[in-house]
């Protein structure tokens, strides 16, 4: 990690947050993060599945981020 200054996890987490923010789909999702020692967990819960691909590779490609657990779960379908 030479050359590379370590970023806190508060200031990941509020960077992490932006990112969902950002690429999470808005309403559509609902969508948490904590961080601990550059560890990311996402948890909540995500109506498209397609969706969840594009949001763990922003979160990972965060300055900071040494590794994604994604425990996000699908919403039920409504039936109709």
């Amino acid at each position: 990690m030479f050359g590379q200054e370590k970023v806190s996890d508060k200031e990941l987490l509020k960077t992490v947050n932006k990112r969902l923010m950002r690429v999470g789909g808005g309403s559509q999702t609902r969508l948490t993060a904590a961080v601990q020692q550059g560890t990311v967990t996402l948890s909540g819960t995500l109506r498209h599945a397609i969706q969840r691909k594009s949001i763990t590779k922003a979160i990972t490609g965060i300055a900071g981020v040494r590794r994604v657990i994604d425990q996000i779960q699908l919403a039920p379908r409504k039936t109709f």
